[in-house]
């Protein structure tokens, strides 16, 4: 194998598009492992655990990009770079005499005087200065990026709270305004039952259930992952909230999140008695007692959050395919699991996805470990090896430093899927595969030989391995849901219908008799 090290000086390039020429460098034939990212310290930090980083490299600034290639026998490291420069030529081409490109957020302002919406997808240390800038020019703000301090989220959200705009995020990775997804999204039809949702992936969830219960949905609001700590204290969730009381095209609000901080959690219940709206509250592992107290309406999980908004709607239960559990499925299963076959690996892209099909697991074990376990004792590092029953979330920080999203990147999760099926007593992998704007193009597709080296591996040593997948998506995406369940169906994999059935099939495939 061969390396090359190329650094464009004074060269930006945003995160998201960094993403995309990633991952599609690395899937150039002949590349063992590219990575373009600009010169920050985190991102040299990845490259020095990997063994990666040059001295040319570690010379780079923050404005700098670095571009490193590692080929194989069949490509030169010239044709590698030769690739990676077509893939950011096409990023900065104009497309067409009319387009403007903008320097400054105000410039961008002045430019487009009906823009009232900005995406800020810069680097962390850069981002809430372009946060500001667009909130002082009137416009309603979506972050993308993350690593930025609380304290500036915090102001940032008390800014806009008083110019009466949204600020979603640090680290919001979904939205739809006025019918249009933003950053990660899904193609759902549009209705009357909005979203307010500290969570990206959980918050597709539900938008994708209220799709295929036939509803649609008015507007989803990302907050980020933070607003419901103590510190935030909740700020754009509450906003968010009013914002939605106030929509005259909003007939049914659910909120979405892992569980609060308990005194913004009281916080954000007491908006529901003045929201004049039935109000569904969705916090992964929450309980029941504090929501019907506020007069909300309590759901245990993703799809029950949806159900429930539907039928607030109008909806007849009798005219919904709920997809129950499939117990004859369960059965077959597991007279095909060996007796030491105990154990469930999640590997997931999403993070509420993992969250809630973990907690359908702690419903039934205790020996439940994750990098996203509220149990410091039964929590993992992202190098640490798989125990017992293991959730990862892959999309978490400590697997995405440097790297892209697994929901553009999965090649991180595919490795997993191979070394988790050499353990004996592993039953069932259960991961997702989330389709919409702004995911990979064939998230199936591009697993699947991953999947069919697993099987092979449990295969030769007598094994039946159980591969449980879903796919969060619906029929407007693409690619459609259709085309991606039939490709993993083929592949031999059973499929989960919702995030919530994920966790239970999980749970109840590998249960054995004598822990009855």
């Amino acid at each position: 194998m061969t390396t090359r090290v190329v650094v464009k000086k004074n060269t930006y390039v945003d995160s998201v598009s960094l993403m995309s020429i990633s991952t599609k460098a690395n899937q150039v034939e002949g590349v063992v492992q590219a990575f373009v990212a600009m010169g920050t310290d985190m991102n040299k930090g990845v490259l020095g655990s990997l063994d990666l980083l040059t001295p040319e490299l570690e010379a780079a600034g923050t404005g700098d990009l670095m571009i490193l290639v590692e080929t194989d026998a069949s490509l030169s490291t010239d044709e590698a770079i030769a690739a990676v420069e077509e893939l950011l030529t096409r990023k900065t081409e104009t497309g067409g005499e009319h387009q403007v490109t903008y320097r400054t957020v105000g410039a961008a302002a002045a430019g487009r005087p009906g823009a009232n919406l900005a995406v800020i997808a810069v680097n962390g240390a850069f981002a809430a200065r372009e946060a500001r800038q667009a909130l002082d020019n009137g416009l309603h703000v979506m972050m993308f990026s993350d690593n930025v301090a609380v304290e500036d989220e915090v102001a940032l959200k008390r800014l806009a709270h008083e110019k009466g705009l949204l600020m979603m995020g640090p680290d919001c990775g979904t939205a739809i305004i006025n019918n249009v997804a933003l950053c990660f999204g899904n193609a759902v039809r549009p209705g009357s039952i909005g979203i307010v949702a500290a969570s990206g992936t959980g918050s597709q969830e539900v938008s994708v259930r209220i799709h295929d219960f036939g509803r649609g949905v008015s507007q989803l609001i990302g907050t980020g992952g933070r607003d419901l700590s103590e510190e935030v204290g909740g700020i754009m969730m509450i906003d968010g909230i009013r914002a939605l009381a106030a929509d005259p095209a909003t007939q049914v609000i659910v909120l979405v999140s892992k569980p609060p901080a308990p005194s913004v959690e009281r916080k954000v219940l007491a908006e529901i008695k003045d929201a004049g709206k039935p109000v569904v509250v969705c916090f992964i592992g929450g309980s029941e007692e504090a929501v019907a107290a506020a007069g909300g309406h309590f759901a245990s999980g993703t799809k029950p959050a949806a159900l429930a908004a539907v039928l607030l709607d109008g909806a007849s239960e009798s005219e919904l395919d709920l997809h129950a559990l499939n117990w004859p499925l369960i059965e077959e299963v597991r007279t095909k699991l060996g007796p030491e076959q105990r154990y469930i690996r999640g590997l997931f892209c999403g993070g509420t996805i993992c969250d809630e099909v973990m907690y359908a697991a702690l419903e039934r074990y205790d020996d439940v470990w994750s990098n996203i376990q509220k149990d410091p004792s039964r929590r993992l590092e992202a190098a640490d090896a798989s125990r017992e029953h293991t959730f990862l979330d892959f999309g978490d920080d400590a697997f995405t430093n440097g790297r892209p999203h697994p929901m553009i990147d999965p090649s991180l999760r595919m490795a997993r899927i191979v070394e988790e099926a050499k353990d004996p007593r592993v039953g069932v992998i259960a991961m997702d595969f989330i389709l919409g704007y702004g995911s990979h193009e064939d998230p199936v597709g591009v697993t699947l030989p991953a999947i069919r080296e697993a099987k092979a591996i449990a295969e030769s040593s007598g094994r039946h391995l159980e591969v449980l997948g879903y796919v969060l998506g619906t029929d407007l995406d693409t690619p459609s849901i259709a085309s991606q369940v039939s490709a993993l169906e083929q592949a031999g994999v059973t499929i989960a219908s919702s995030s919530t059935n994920t966790g239970l099939l999980a749970r109840e495939f590998v249960w054995k008799e004598e822990s009855r």
